[in-house]
């Protein structure tokens, strides 16, 4: 009975330490993109700043992203069109792996509208923005990407804040 017990517990022992050699031995499967890409999609302001003339724009957006090695931070620049104008961002985030090939994102930066006054998705005049996105790598050097930027204060002769959404594909480089 002793002995028994002696030979199931050096077993057990054995296994454990085995599998942990084995499990060692597997590659980490890698998370997150730290993927560069150029993309462009469709971009709709959900705002108005209520007054005549700065209602919400269906337009489209050119957004890129320049990965810091190294670091959890990107480089990202954006410009939004529709309405009569284009806001450009450059921006800063700070990128979270969550799955495989796929990261959110949330940063900040500033919105230039190249004609102030005239609406463009996200406001009608330059404004601090903020950030949050999601991106994935779908497929070979394509990357989806989707996100909602905040302007604030980004309406002339108003304190209303604008809200756009957009989404597209990127190529990867």
């Amino acid at each position: 009975m002793k002995f028994t017990k002696l030979a199931a517990s050096a077993l057990a022992v054995a296994s454990v330490v085995l599998s942990a050699g084995v499990a060692s031995a597997q590659p980490v499967q890698p998370i997150g993109t730290n993927g560069n890409y150029i993309g462009a999609g469709i971009s709709a302001g959900a705002t108005s700043g209520g007054q005549g003339n700065d209602e919400a724009q269906l337009g489209g957006n050119v957004q890129g992203r320049y990965a810091i090695s190294q670091t959890p931070l990107s480089l990202r620049g954006s410009l939004l069109y529709g309405g009569d104008a284009a806001a450009i961002m450059p921006m800063v985030t700070y990128d979270a792996p969550i799955a495989r090939n796929t990261n959110v994102y949330f940063g900040g930066g500033y919105s230039f509208v190249t004609d102030e006054g005239q609406n463009t998705p996200l406001g009608n005049q330059n404004a601090p923005v903020i950030t949050l996105g999601a991106e994935s790598e779908v497929s070979p050097n394509i990357i989806a990407y989707g996100d909602a930027k905040w302007g604030i204060d980004a309406y002339r002769n108003s304190d209303a804040d604008a809200v756009s959404f957009q989404a597209g594909l990127g190529y990867r480089f």
